[in-house]
């Protein structure tokens, strides 16, 4: 992504379009191989993993993100990122949900303004949030939005907030949302 920054930098003053991508990792098994018939092979991995990486890489537009990651994925990173939560999702066609996390590390201050505060008060949010503590959870998203009016994600919740706070969800919610598209 700091490459692709960079990159977009010098299209930019080259008077062309920037390239924009979603990214979605997911760790899996998959089945990999020639896949087809006599008159057309091709070298490709099917299988769930890879689908849910195919819905976590168009998700990045509904979020607004840039790098989507699973929970399968996310337990197994070695090191430190710079993350969050964004979601906790059931995607179209399962019944089991997934966590999803945004790695924020190719960020900085001019990218994403006031990165480390909307973080901390994000992640106090969804605490709040996932507790169906919906006031208390606004507050915390509006605050995040003050600093960085552009975060989407904080906008999502705070939408959500919202939305449940009017139509408050039955003793069965579970925090988890259905995503529609695949």
């Amino acid at each position: 992504m700091r490459e692709l920054k960079d990159y977009n930098k010098s299209r930019t003053k080259a008077g062309k379009d920037i390239v924009d991508i979603g990214i979605g990792i997911n760790t899996d098994e998959v089945v990999a191989g020639n896949i087809g018939s006599v008159k057309r092979m091709d070298y490709t991995v099917i299988g769930d993993g890879v689908n849910l990486a195919s819905r976590l890489e168009r998700a990045n537009k509904y979020y607004g993100t840039s790098i989507l990651v699973s929970e399968l994925t996310f337990k197994q990173l070695q090191g430190k990122y710079l993350y969050r939560e964004v979601d906790r999702l059931r995607v179209k066609g399962k019944d089991k949900s997934v966590s999803i996390y945004e790695i924020l590390d190719y960020h900085d201050n001019t990218s994403f303004k006031n990165l480390y505060d909307v973080i901390a008060l994000y992640r106090q949010g969804i605490g709040l949030y996932q507790q169906a503590k919906w006031k208390e959870s606004i507050e915390k998203f509006e605050k995040a939005l003050e600093l960085n009016e552009h975060d989407r994600v904080c906008r999502m919740r705070l939408d959500r907030c919202y939305h449940f706070l009017s139509n408050p969800p039955d003793e069965s919610w579970d925090g988890v949302w259905t995503l529609q598209d695949k």
